[in-house]
């Protein structure tokens, strides 16, 4: 028999670590190749991790709520035959053992050497943190606790915000933080006067929430903390500005009512405002290569790909933002196929890591919700984001050579958010300009 390890695969180039969230198998369960063995979730995705190989479920090297690094090992599987196929094995494989059979060493002697020998091995590498009566550390934490020299008193005092009220990764690191803001003080004794200390408050007071008897608590969603967490970092991190245009979209109605009902017949497909709008803004940062830029600290990364963020609800209300990637070479019967697709997925939580990671600008469709514009948060490190309003019947001047009348036309803001730390207000506003000129001299004869 063999050992296979299943790692936490790799998820996107800048997805680091996911928390588990929840086993779908037990020790001891039979688990066959391509078969989910746990649940995860990363800051951008929930995911599944599949096992490799056919065999028997022997340890959990995590359990529900702990943080694995991309390439940890997350448990253990026994297989017939050798060692699994990536390359890792049983533990014993690992260790030199100086030992064989013979007449004086029999089998069951040099089985117990190498058992002794594994255990002597794994001691070595463990943190010296141990669970604590009801409390439950991951390797990770120990692994944090004993680098950074927090005793076992020390972690037993942190509060944790995990299950049972475990410490997570983030709670450690919080807690490392705290302690380095913590009382400063200068040298005891200056010429036998003693130096009074001086402290330093380690965060701004927070303003206790009053809560009385009819008033209910809930408790926020992972995704839910992440995303707040995301907006406040993105607020810290970017100068944000906003730029509106008003858009004249009449002809665009026009034409998507009399091309839908055929579009849907020929291709399968609904034909949405969506595709219409991101064409628009792929045309339009192809025009305006930089707003199609991050920020590396003081260093501007120019993007090649044009990859376009599309925020979509998730069942629960939350929102996700999949990626069109190399949207301004789609033609208009592909990114209708695109959008639809990711929305459809997204609706359902079955989008991969990978199709969520690599945007290079968002947008979000705030009429979808009956808001005639908004403000977003720009989704970092991007530098813009343009929310598109709702569309509205309203009297508006119409300009002619006979001269100026009153008509009923079909209007949407657009509404540009964009860091204005690499962003000026003229490529700011020149570049949702642009967004709209596209819109209002849309083709009442374009084929599609």
């Amino acid at each position: 028999m063999g050992k296979f390890e299943l790692k936490l695969p790799k998820m996107g180039e800048s997805v680091a670590e996911a928390t588990v969230t929840n086993w779908l198998k037990d020790i001891g369960d039979n688990i066959e190749a391509d078969e989910a063995v746990l649940e995860i979730a990363t800051d951008k995705v929930d995911s599944e991790v599949p096992s490799e190989v056919d065999g028997v479920l022997v340890e959990k090297l995590f359990e529900a709520d702990d943080v694995v690094q991309v390439g940890q090992t997350i448990a253990i599987i026994e297989i017939d035959g050798e060692a699994g196929s990536n390359g890792s094995g049983d533990v014993s494989a690992e260790i030199p053992l100086e030992v064989e059979a013979s007449a004086e060493n029999p089998r069951k002697e040099v089985i117990a050497q190498v058992e002794s020998r594994v255990a002597e091995a794994r001691e070595s590498i463990e943190s010296p943190i141990e669970n604590n009566g009801d409390r439950f550390y991951s390797p990770l934490v120990k692994n944090i606790a004993s680098e950074e020299g927090i005793s076992q008193n020390e972690l037993d005092a942190v509060p944790g915000t995990g299950k049972d009220g475990r410490v997570t990764k983030n709670d450690i690191l919080a807690y490392l933080k705290s302690r380095t803001l913590e009382t400063k003080v200068s040298p005891g004794v200056v010429q036998g006067t003693q130096v009074k200390q001086e402290t330093q408050p380690t965060s701004k007071p927070v303003t206790p929430v009053s809560v009385n008897g009819e008033d209910e608590i809930i408790e926020m969603t992972r995704m839910g903390k992440l995303i707040a967490h995301h907006m406040v970092e993105s607020t810290q991190t970017s100068a944000h500005v906003q730029s509106f245009v008003e858009c004249d979209v009449t002809n665009i109605w026009n034409w998507r009512n009399k091309l839908k009902n055929d579009f849907q017949n020929r291709e399968g497909e609904k034909l949405t405002f969506t595709p219409i709008f991101m064409e628009a803004v792929a045309k339009a940062l192809r025009d305006y290569p930089m707003m199609n830029i991050s920020v590396d600290g003081d260093k501007i990364i120019k993007r090649k790909n044009i990859n376009l963020g599309m925020a979509a609800a998730l069942s629960d209300g939350n929102l996700i933002v999949p990626v069109i990637k190399n949207a301004d070479q789609l033609n208009l019967v592909g990114m209708t196929k695109a959008v639809n697709d990711l929305a459809n997925r997204a609706r359902n939580s079955q989008l991969k890591p990978d199709e969520i990671q690599g945007g290079t600008y968002t947008v979000t469709n705030v009429g979808n919700f009956g808001s005639i514009m908004g403000t977003p948060i720009i989704n970092q490190p991007q530098v813009g984001i343009l929310a598109l309003g709702a569309i509205r019947k309203v009297p508006a001047v119409i300009e002619t050579s006979e001269g100026d009348f009153i008509g009923i036309r079909y209007k949407m803001f657009l509404s540009h958010s964009y860091d204005h730390r690499v962003v000026n207000g003229a490529l700011g506003g020149q570049f949702v300009k642009a967004v709209a000129d596209y819109l209002e001299a849309w083709d009442m004869n374009r084929e599609i």
